[in-house]
């Protein structure tokens, strides 16, 4: 497997290099993003690993150009500052795997502290499927208006959001997850009658960037979760990056806050922590669980255990995942109610999140998903 590692500084290079010939991968480098441009054309890699802040020609630069000529996998090299962040949601949008943080300090040893993570990310994205992001954010956009034109539909009397009446939807994304997260979440109504949950694996310089985008194509208003809130139907929380989100219940009020990382948990904000707190405040059948693209398992035990009480699961199949991992363990425990590719989820959702209020309206007792 051959990575191409672009890079203006040479130690950067040289250090990058080492790591990834250490986790098995043939390296070549480039120093510019037109090096890089020549680079691909005759040693057609596996996987680019691209710095954002580059001379002559910048990684954005580089990266929209490899998306548009001859699309391949690619890990964006970013700093931890704003503009960094920012460069980096970016480059997820043109159609980047992952992103790996350029270390502040001596990067050498900061750097080895990475390389586990750095190869682990490298190898994930060079089995990944390339998305093509042409035109997606203008998509998404038309989308958002088409939305917020179309009359909402009025509430069902009994319908309230209230004690008995507590449902939540929590969903769970890490390699891949930003683009994914805007198909399923862009199209869904402003009155869908849930609070929406989602952990994707973000540090916290990002986090803030990622739910101000979001917001831009949701109906719904995206809140990143930065202390004790009360959760309200029609709006989503998104977890802040470092860090855990919790569910808890306080005087008849269901809430969300920020809880330290978990030493137990691998990966932050942790899905399988989301799931565990939900499941101890409210009815697993007051709740559904989507997965969605993302190397490792985080959240895939707690889910199959969600449905066993009576909760509704969804997986993104492989065919729409960028990095088929999260899902798949889900489903290889048995946990998914329904496998669907990504741009089937938001309808689905919107009919069950729809039923169930319905139903509750109606007063019916059974208000538990059919899985």
């Amino acid at each position: 497997m051959k990575a191409l590692v672009v890079d203006d500084s040479a130690l950067m290079r040289r250090q990058i290099g080492d790591i990834l010939t250490r986790g098995g991968l043939q390296v070549t480098t480039a120093r510019t993003g037109a090096e890089a441009l020549v680079r691909i054309a005759q040693d057609a890699p596996d996987v680019v690993t691209l710095d954002i802040n580059m001379p002559e020609m910048d990684g954005l630069t580089c990266l929209s150009r490899i998306m548009a000529e001859c699309p391949l996998p690619v890990v964006m090299i970013s700093s931890l500052t704003e503009r960094g962040a920012l460069a980096t949601l970016e480059a997820i949008a043109l159609g980047a795997v992952d992103f790996v943080h350029k270390p502040g300090g001596t990067v050498s040893t900061a750097l080895r502290e990475q390389e586990d993570q750095i190869i682990a990310k490298v190898l994930a994205a060079a089995g990944a499927s390339v998305r093509r992001a042409s035109g997606l954010r203008q998509r998404l956009v038309a989308r958002r208006d088409a939305i917020m034109r179309a009359p909402v539909r009025p509430r069902p009397r009994g319908g309230s959001y209230g004690p008995g009446h507590e449902a939540l939807t929590l969903v769970g994304a890490s390699t891949g997850g930003p683009a994914a997260l805007e198909d399923v979440l862009a199209p869904l109504p402003a009155d869908y009658p849930m609070p929406i949950l989602v952990c994707q694996h973000m540090p916290a310089t990002v986090t803030r960037h990622f739910a101000e985008r979001l917001n831009q194509c949701c109906a719904m208003p995206v809140e990143e979760v930065r202390r004790q809130t009360e959760l309200q139907p029609g709006t989503i929380y998104l977890a802040r990056g470092d860090a855990d989100m919790i569910v808890l219940e306080r005087g008849g009020r269901l809430l969300a806050t920020v809880a330290p990382s978990a030493r137990e948990h691998t990966w932050h904000p942790s899905v399988s922590r989301l799931v565990a707190t939900a499941m101890d405040t409210v009815t697993a059948d007051s709740l559904i669980g989507v997965l969605l693209t993302g190397m490792g398992d985080d959240g895939a035990r707690e889910l199959a255990q969600l449905r066993r009480q009576g909760g509704y699961t969804i997986a993104e199949s492989e065919e729409s995942c960028v990095v088929y991992g999260m899902p798949r363990a889900l489903v290889e425990q048995g946990g998914a109610c329904e496998i669907l590719p990504c741009p089937q989820i938001a309808a689905r959702l919107e009919r069950l999140a729809f039923t169930r209020m319905r139903n509750m309206a109606k007063g019916l007792e059974n208000t538990s998903w059919a899985c």
